[in-house]
C-alpha cells in the first residue's frame, strides 16, 4: 500500500491518458463529494497496460501532467502497489483492498473494466461484490465518436496515422507535452523561421512524422507556431526530434521547459531538394499553422 485518503469515492481504471471516456468515469466520482466522500482517482506505481502486455506502450500523457491535471479536476490520488494487488482474486480486491483498506463508500468504472489476477472481474461482477460489501457503484457506459468507441488505444492508432483533430477530440485536449529547450544548429535562424529544440520526454508517443500547426506557451502568452516532430531528412537524417517556430515570439528560450500542443497535422515529413525549397515550404507551413491555430477551439484555452 502507497497511500490513501479518507472514506474516497474513487474512480478505478486504467487512466493513461485521461481522454474524454476517463472523464465520464472520474466525473461519476466527483459528484459524490455533495455526498460527504472524497474524490479520488486510482494510481499505481506502475503501468498496468505495460506489466500485463509484456511490452512498453507509448504514453498519452507524461505522469506529471496526468497528476496535475487530476488534481485541477478535484481528484485526490489514491496510490496502490500493483505487484501487491494484481494477483488478488477479484473477490479478494473488493473486500480486502476497497473495502478493508481504502474504506470505499463509492467506486465508479466504464463498462469495460477488468480486475483481479487474469482480469477475471468484470463491471458486472464489481457491481455485485460491491453490493454484497455495501459500497455504491457506477458503471459508465461506453463513449464514442463518430462511431469509434474512445479509448487510448483508439487515439493511439489516431496520431500515428497523423489524424491529430480526430485524437485532440478522443481527448478533449490538443496532444501536449512539456520538455526543456537545447541549442540546435541553429539551421533555422538561416531558414528565416528559429526555432526551439526539444526531445519528446521519455516514453511518450512519437506521433506521425511531419509538420503541424500548434501551440506553445511562454509566460502565460499563447502564440500560434508550426512544429516539426521528425528526424530533417534534408539534412541527412537524425534521431527524432521536436523543433518548433514559435510565430510572433522573440527570446531566448534555452534551458526552460516549454510546452507545445500539437493542433492539428498539416503534412508528411519529407526531403527537399535544396536548401532555398525548404526555406519556401517553412515560410507555407507557418501562414498555414497560423491560419489553423488561430481559428481553432484550442487556442482561446
Amino acid at each position: 500500500m502507497c497511500d490513501t485518503v479518507k472514506r474516497p469515492a474513487l474512480a478505478l481504471g486504467y487512466f493513461d491518458g485521461l481522454h474524454i471516456a476517463h472523464q465520464k468515469v472520474l466525473s461519476a466520482a466527483l459528484k459524490q463529494k455533495n455526498n460527504g466522500l472524497t474524490p479520488s482517482v486510482l494510481l499505481f506505481d506502475r503501468r498496468p497496460v505495460s506489466v500485463l502486455s509484456g511490452k512498453d506502450v507509448p504514453r498519452l500523457m507524461t505522469e506529471a501532467d496526468r497528476d496535475a491535471l487530476l488534481s485541477r479536476m478535484g481528484l485526490a490520488p489514491v496510490r496502490l502497489c500493483f505487484a501487491d494487488i494484481k494477483d488478488l482474486s477479484p473477490e479478494s480486491f473488493v473486500r480486502d483492498i476497497l473495502v478493508g483498506e481504502l474504506n470505499c463508500a463509492f467506486v465508479s468504472c466504464g463498462y469495460n473494466f477488468r480486475f483481479g489476477k487474469g482480469g477475471e472481474g468484470t463491471a458486472s461482477m464489481l457491481r455485485r461484490l460491491c453490493a454484497e460489501n455495501g459500497v455504491a457503484v457506477t458503471v459508465c457506459r461506453q463513449v464514442t465518436l463518430d462511431g469509434v468507441p474512445v479509448s487510448s488505444s483508439a487515439i493511439r492508432a489516431a496520431l500515428a496515422a497523423g489524424e491529430t483533430e480526430k485524437a485532440n477530440a478522443m481527448l478533449g485536449r490538443p496532444l501536449s507535452f512539456s520538455a526543456p529547450v537545447w541549442a540546435g544548429d541553429r539551421r533555422g535562424r538561416d531558414l528565416g523561421a528559429p526555432t526551439i529544440n526539444q526531445t519528446l520526454p521519455e516514453g511518450f508517443i512519437t506521433p506521425a512524422l511531419g509538420v503541424y500547426a500548434s501551440v506553445v506557451t511562454v509566460d502565460g502568452v499563447r502564440y500560434p507556431s508550426v512544429t516539426n516532430v521528425g528526424a530533417r531528412p534534408t539534412f541527412g537524417g537524425e534521431a527524432v526530434r521536436s523543433e518548433t517556430y514559435i510565430i510572433g515570439f522573440t527570446g531566448d528560450l534555452y534551458g526552460r521547459d516549454v510546452r507545445v500542443e500539437l493542433v492539428s497535422f498539416l503534412r508528411k515529413e519529407h526531403k527537399f531538394p535544396s536548401f532555398e525549397a525548404l526555406k519556401a515550404q517553412i515560410a507555407r507551413d507557418a501562414e498555414a499553422a497560423e491560419r489553423t491555430v488561430r481559428t481553432s477551439v484550442y487556442f482561446q484555452k
